[in-house]
């Protein structure tokens, strides 16, 4: 097996909104704003090759928005998905699987592209999209806080398509788990919206964690650092209660999707017993 940090770009949310309760003067220690209150977030995807399998983990903003949609976002696309898979050595025909952890449109856009004709079809013509069942169903009937992260564009190409797979795992706090192959298991959350799948990979002696949305950068570790976006807060703050001590007990490699500047870490604890962000490194270091 053999795994692949891949950028995609970078765009900014409201740091207020990407820590909830959580105050500025607080947050912007590790994730300072700018003059719009706004934090650098990586749109980081993950390629795993193994079993004569070639996964792609998430695929990042895509290219089908326009400049309005890219100023709002400030978005920063000198490292895009088909650069960062042409530098690990490969082309999005060798991609077999496409594992979407969620379909806001910052972790699927790319999974889609626009045609000569303008209409979008799916990027990855010869890969399987895995995507949980309860998740497409809260996406096409989304709820009022989620409308503006679902795009027609980024999820009815793939409906259509034929190529897309769906999973029914219970969530891990019911001791859900799908195996996607030796080596990597997908276990779902429902706190930051339904059906969020992330993989859990065993490689090279030790567990990684691709994190999404659960801890979506190294300055998310602690507990109740949960973000405005999660439509169940409560839930997140239950799911990162289970979490949290088998990450530090187990030493799981957080794979960040969202930092800016870490791609993986661990998890440690203070002197007070609360949990913080651990050793930060590079995935291939």
């Amino acid at each position: 097996m053999k795994l692949y940090a891949l950028d995609t770009g970078i765009f900014r949310l409201d740091g207020g909104a990407m820590f909830g309760v959580v105050p500025r003067v607080v947050w912007e220690k590790t994730n300072p704003a700018d003059s719009r209150n706004r934090i650098r977030m990586a749109m980081r995807c993950l390629l795993i090759e193994a079993e004569g399998r070639l996964v792609l983990v998430d695929t990042g903003i895509g290219h089908k928005e326009g400049n309005k949609f890219n100023e709002l976002y400030a978005l920063e696309d000198e490292h895009t998905l088909t650069k960062s898979l042409a530098r690990a050595g490969f082309s999005p025909d060798d991609v077999t699987d496409v594992v979407l952890t969620h379909l806001h449109f910052d972790h699927c856009g790319g999974g889609t592209e626009l045609d000569a004709a303008g209409k979008p079809q799916v990027a990855f013509r010869r890969a399987r999209y895995w995507l949980q069942r309860r998740h497409l169903d809260w996406a096409q009937h989304p709820n009022a806080r989620e409308t503006a992260s679902f795009f027609a564009a980024n999820i009815q190409p793939l409906v259509d398509s034929g190529q897309l797979e769906l999973l029914d795992t219970p969530a891990y706090l019911a001791g859900g788990c799908h195996s996607l192959l030796p080596g990597v298991d997908l276990i779902t959350f429902d706190g930051h919206t339904a059906g969020q799948q992330l993989p859990l990979i065993q490689h090279q002696g030790r567990q990684w964690l691709f994190a999404a949305d659960l801890f979506p950068t190294w300055g998310h570790i602690p507990l109740p650092y949960v973000m405005g976006y999660d439509t169940r807060p409560l839930l997140t703050l239950d799911e990162r209660q289970v979490v949290l001590p088998w990450l530090l007990n187990e030493q799981v490699v957080l794979i960040y999707g969202h930092d800016a500047d870490h791609e993986c870490g661990l998890v440690t604890r203070d002197d007070r017993g609360k949990y913080r962000s651990g050793e930060t490194f590079a995935l291939n270091a």
